[in-house]
């Protein structure tokens, strides 16, 4: 079992910065990768940001690239989110998930993931 809690989020005026955290216990955080994934009201959930594998190789969606950065510590056993110049459209769910770096194989993909947190909310204001 992995158990995962997002912390960080709330209001930012558009431009403005936030990070999100999630930290992870159970396991060997180093084994899993770790994806960021945000719903939208009346949207689906999207892929943001992913971090894993022996090399820690980042993804972003196209959206983000350029203004987040996804980051981890293994010594915090913490994954981070860092969001700048936030848009309105940014707004959302943020949902930290977590996968063994030997079972996922699309990163992207939700259903890759068998470790979930609860959830932060993300609202920019314009």
């Amino acid at each position: 079992q992995v158990q995962l809690v997002e912390s960080g989020g709330g209001l930012a005026q558009a431009g403005g910065s936030l990070r999100l955290s999630c930290a992870a216990s159970g396991r060997t955080f180093s084994n899993y990768v770790f994806t960021w994934f945000r719903q939208a009201p009346a949207k689906e959930r999207e892929f943001v940001a992913t971090i894993g594998g022996s090399l820690d190789i980042t993804n972003y969606s196209d959206s983000v690239k350029g203004r987040f950065t996804i980051s981890r510590d293994n010594a915090k056993n913490t994954v981070y989110l860092q969001m700048n110049s936030l848009k309105p459209g940014d707004t959302a769910v943020y949902y930290c998930a977590a996968g063994h770096r030997k079972l996922v194989t699309i990163t992207t993909r939700q259903s890759e993931y068998g470790y979930w947190g609860q959830g932060t909310q993300v609202t920019v204001s314009s």
